[in-house]
């Protein structure tokens, strides 16, 4: 990144309750890494998982139907920063009970620096951070 780049950088984009969302947001998030000059640093691979992990949760049980869910991307000094809302109810956790699914989170939580939800008036962000 050159000294004339003005942190932090901000991307967004609204994505249907739909299968082909999560395609579409790790898609999303790719061309705003490579944008970055992200695409080639050695998590980006773990950013486009997190970010696919996180759609699908909130495809799956957080939009109701007739709702969207929004993608905020942050990159700044201290890393980037992946929020994904939604407007269902309830608080994600992390599930490892031997199922097929319900891992999402747990890989979330294994290959990101921090993660968390948090509460919004309508719903809410569940968010991972990169360093």
């Amino acid at each position: 990144m050159n000294e004339t780049t003005r942190l932090p950088l901000l991307r967004e984009r609204f994505f249907r309750r739909e299968r082909r969302s999560a395609q579409a947001a790790r898609r999303f998030t790719a061309e705003a890494l490579a944008g970055w000059g992200l695409a080639e640093t050695a998590r980006a691979d773990d950013v486009l998982l997190c970010v696919s992990e996180l759609v699908t949760n909130a495809l799956l049980h957080g939009v109701p139907p007739g709702r969207q869910l929004r993608l905020f991307l942050r990159y700044d000094v201290s890393g980037l920063v992946v929020e994904v809302h939604d407007s269902g109810g309830g608080v994600p956790q992390v599930v490892d009970d031997g199922d097929e699914g319900g891992r999402g989170l747990l890989l979330v939580a294994a290959l990101s620096d921090k993660w968390g939800v948090r509460e919004r008036e309508l719903g809410k962000a569940v968010w991972c951070e990169f360093a």
